[in-house]
């Protein structure tokens, strides 16, 4: 009976130390959050076919470093993203921002204005957390039934607040896949996972040259 309680406890002991080593592996990471709404999520797919996941792939064998964390909420928008963002970057903050999120703010007629200045109140926020974090911002654009004023108003947000806040930026989450309804689900909003394989492609092209 000695024995196995022996046998028990160095058991106990060594999945514990196990535990601390992996989670020693995990803090050792630099991160990656994106702070997006239901495309950044999935939607509709396993979260493993999300782009963030596949980023995390793409990470792992290049043999970077990174832990890819995927801080996407279905219906959000820059609003929420403002009111979340400390939420999202945690004690251990990031070393590189995505900022996903204004699609939502288009499709229900938020002023351009009031999404720009949500934006910049993010990365205010983001950079009080860690000035030297890197940003990236991923541009979205509206479907031209809203009417060619808002659309291209909508669309100069994103330009305007990468140029002043001095972040990158990606124009179109969604260039070559928005639209398209072979990589689209049925709802014609959300991508399927091969068109989330394509948003992969892109944001990682930006993310790659600024690890």
């Amino acid at each position: 009976m000695k024995w196995l309680v022996f046998g028990l406890l160095m058991a106990a002991s060594f999945g514990g130390k196990a535990t601390l080593l992996a989670q020693a592996a995990g803090e050792g990471k630099k991160r990656i959050v994106i702070l997006g709404d239901s495309i950044t999520a999935g939607y509709g797919l396993e979260r493993d076919e999300a782009y963030p996941a596949l980023l995390q792939k793409k990470a792992d064998a290049e043999g970077l470093a990174y832990e890819v964390v995927n801080a996407g909420v279905s219906g959000d928008t820059t609003a929420g993203g403002l009111r979340r963002i400390d939420w999202a970057l945690g004690q251990r903050g990031a070393d590189v921002l995505v900022i996903a999120l204004g699609g939502n703010d288009g499709l229900r007629g938020v002023s351009p204005e009031q999404t720009e200045k949500n934006l910049v109140g993010i990365i205010a926020k983001a950079r009080a957390k860690n000035p030297a974090m890197k940003i990236l911002i991923a541009g979205m654009q509206m479907p031209d039934n809203l009417g060619p004023k808002y659309v291209e108003s909508f669309k100069m947000i994103f330009p305007k607040v990468a140029e002043t806040e001095k972040t990158e930026l990606l124009p179109f989450l969604l260039e070559g896949v928005g639209g398209d309804e072979k990589l689209n689900q049925a709802d014609r909003i959300h991508p399927t996972a091969e068109g989330q394989r394509k948003i992969a492609e892109l944001v990682w092209a930006k993310v790659r040259g600024m690890l």
